[in-house]
């Protein structure tokens, strides 16, 4: 028989298998050699009264075996079908678009603007190392997206739109290790995402799919609100029966594209404001209430909001053990965003703090109110050149003087690698803004006594958090509501955000396709 059952563990005790044979035959009645194994199938932190585990174990008895996590999945060979599929952007919501299309018999045709993971590393190294840019090749741009080059986390509140779960065993089926199927907030690091995005890369050309890199979208050819192709590189066309438009939401030349096409936009809120970066050993203390967190637990993270003057103001991409890392896609900018390993072993701690952003409150940056929200955005991202070092130097404070109003006379270490100067955010950093993200800062430390500190430092701008363009389409079809064949997708077109709300996103668009086919 296979029973379940929730549990409360001290962090040792979970690790002792002694001591968990001896709570489940307790649990259950039986003897400890009658319990023929056990296996995790959620686990959470609490760490308000104490630190313990919250765990729902699944049990089985007397020589029983469990039934299988993972996922049951048929790709089929698509090099010879009928039906293809055109999608721009190899990020989750194109590549799980791609897989989706495989196991539907579909044949996927991918281009990415950028390089593949292989190659992309060498300019990132070269932005960090050289502040040498690639304006197709950098922390945003490349195979896998900017999810890549993240902590990789994989929460959403996205499960009324499709199944997380076969999200999850799909990663896990390309490489992502088994805890994912069970952690209550699972994450993969940029180092195992690497090898993920290689190997899903592989199966479709295996299937008889097509990926091509350094293929950016130049043109889109609409004829009687439909596309009829698609112009890649400025020269090479390409006829589509349907195209996923799965870009990203930094892809801003791909917007214009879409309203000189006639494709209907509308502008949407979004979120801005810094990189906030402590002592992953202070975030440790704050968090679990013990001087050292010891090996049974993981880097301490932490997910804050509260409402400043009607806004909200909140934590952002969150990285225990991760470093901060340059966003930046077009010249004479700066953005910042976070990432981590899977091991999250850094000796830092970094979240973007943001603040809730409405189209009012940039209305006044364009004369086209569908860009004013990209133009805030670039606006931002100057000032934070201009007041930073040069190339992607960025500009940084203490946080304590950021929250008081003072210049910062010298700066503590930072994961940065580009490197920061010290400067006063909270002078140039729009009013509306920077006030409300020091009220933020202060309204944390109430919660998370310490977090206000000067060991901690907040570095410029975060301003990428999601896209203040939305590609209108029809919610039942999921397609354009000007153009028939074309289906914006993930992030960029403003309906999802993150690596599992984005993939599944692609997945369900390929099921309204094959519905129609």
């Amino acid at each position: 028989m296979i029973y379940e059952a929730d549990f409360v563990f001290s962090p040792e005790q979970l690790f002792d298998r002694s001591q968990v044979l001896m709570a489940v035959s307790r649990q259950f009645g039986v003897r400890v050699s009658d319990v023929s194994s056990y296996r995790v199938v959620r686990k959470s932190i609490d760490a308000r009264k104490g630190v313990k585990y919250n765990v729902r174990m699944q049990v089985a008895m007397h020589g029983d075996f469990f039934p299988d996590l993972k996922g049951n999945f048929e790709f089929r060979d698509v090099s010879s079908s009928s039906s293809s599929v055109t999608i721009v952007g190899a990020g989750p919501a194109g590549y799980f678009a791609a897989l989706q299309s495989i196991l539907l018999g579909i044949k996927p045709i991918v281009f990415e603007r950028g390089k593949s993971v292989d190659e992309r590393k060498f300019d990132i190294a070269a932005l960090n190392s050289k502040y040498i840019l690639n304006p197709e090749s950098n922390y945003a741009f490349g195979e896998g997206g900017a999810g890549t080059y993240s902590d990789g986390k994989l929460f959403t509140r996205s499960k009324k739109r499709g199944n997380v779960t076969e999200v999850l065993q799909l990663l896990h089926y390309f490489g992502a290790d088994e805890d994912i199927l069970v952690e209550a907030h699972p994450h993969i690091g940029t180092d195992r995402l690497h090898s993920i995005m290689r190997n899903i890369r592989n199966k479709i050309l295996e299937c008889g799919g097509e990926v091509h890199f350094m293929s950016k979208l130049t043109g889109i050819k609409v004829e009687t609100n439909k596309v009829r192709g698609i112009v890649i590189n400025g020269t090479d066309s390409y006829q589509c029966e349907n195209l996923i438009l799965a870009t990203g939401h930094s892809a801003r030349d791909i917007y214009g594209l879409l309203y000189n096409s006639g494709v209907m936009l509308r502008e949407k809120g979004f979120a801005m404001g810094v990189r906030v970066e402590h002592p992953q050993a202070l975030i440790d203390s704050i968090q679990y209430k013990r001087k050292e967190r010891g090996k049974y637990l993981p880097a301490a993270s932490y997910s804050l909001v509260k409402q400043v003057d009607g806004r909200g103001v909140y934590s952002f991409c969150m990285c225990p053990g991760g470093r901060i890392v340059s966003a930046v896609t077009e010249d004479q900018s700066i953005v910042v965003n976070g990432m981590s390993n899977s091991r999250r072993d850094s000796c830092y701690a970094n979240s973007g703090i943001v603040v809730e952003l409405r189209p009012e409150d940039y209305a006044s940056c364009s004369d086209n109110k569908v860009f004013s929200g990209l133009e805030f955005q670039r606006t931002l991202e100057t000032l934070a050149y201009r007041n930073g070092g040069g190339s992607v130097v960025a500009p940084a404070q203490r946080l304590t003087d950021f929250v008081f109003g003072k210049v910062s006379a010298s700066l503590p270490s930072v994961s940065y690698e580009p490197g920061v100067i010290s400067s006063p955010m909270h002078f140039w950093m729009p009013e509306f803004l920077s006030s409300r993200l020091r009220e933020g800062f202060r309204l944390f430390d109430r919660q998370l006594r310490g977090f206000l500190t000067s060991e901690a430092v907040v570095v410029g701008v975060e301003s990428r958090t999601s896209s203040p363009v939305q590609i209108v389409r029809d919610v039942d079809s999921m397609r354009s509501v000007s153009v028939s064949n074309l289906y914006p997708c993930g992030e960029g077109a403003g309906y999802a955000g993150g690596i599992v709300s984005s993939a599944i996103d692609g997945m369900e668009i390929v099921k309204r396709i094959n519905q129609c086919e």
